[in-house]
């Protein structure tokens, strides 16, 4: 809870128009997101239609990033493994690229905490797929998870990161109109 207070500080301190480059920021932290940025901007007195806008705006950034970073390390990790196979005049020894695409990469689990977290992962993709998992993700995992374990499987970039944006701004919205309405009513 610090973290949210001291952003609501940082906010009041700040002249009005640098306010939703905070809540920006916010929203670019992992389990504050956009929900969380956003409520903290309309908590700290901003208009929460910007609010709203600057949070998905700094959590989809965010996630963008990561989902270009883990896409480019898997690839770069598939290139390195293909360099290494031996490849036979028959082609019997090459991996198949539909294999590849197909399976989840495997995650080194240097911990319990971790494997749990891939578990659950896990079991939401094979059961609701992409879309599913992105806009359900946030109520097990923070989008940045989401999304990075996602590109690390080997999922297209540009449809991870249509259905994140499409979570992001679903589950942001819905928090932003409830704590307007909540802070409206209270005041």
């Amino acid at each position: 809870m610090n973290l949210i207070e001291s952003f609501q500080d940082l906010i009041s301190q700040v002249p009005e128009l640098a306010q939703p480059l905070i809540v920006a920021l916010a929203g670019a932290v992992p389990f504050i997101e956009g929900e969380g940025a956003a409520t903290i901007g309309i908590l700290g007195g901003i208009n929460p239609v910007a609010a709203a806008i600057a949070a998905i705006i700094g959590n989809f950034i965010c996630v963008a990033l990561l989902v270009l970073l883990g896409s480019g390390a898997r690839t770069a990790l598939v290139n390195r493994k293909r360099a290494k196979e031996p490849i036979a005049v028959n082609g019997a020894n090459r991996t198949e690229d539909a294999q590849l695409r197909g399976s989840i990469a495997p995650v080194a689990a240097d911990s319990e905490r971790k494997a749990n977290r891939r578990m659950k992962f896990q079991r939401a993709f094979e059961r609701y797929g992409v879309p599913g998992v992105s806009l359900l993700g946030p109520l097990l995992l923070p989008t940045h998870f989401t999304a990075t374990m996602l590109a690390a499987a080997g999922i297209n970039k540009a449809r991870i990161l249509i259905w994140q944006a499409v979570a992001i701004v679903g589950w942001t919205a819905v928090l932003s109109i409830f704590v307007a309405s909540v802070v409206n009513v209270a005041a």
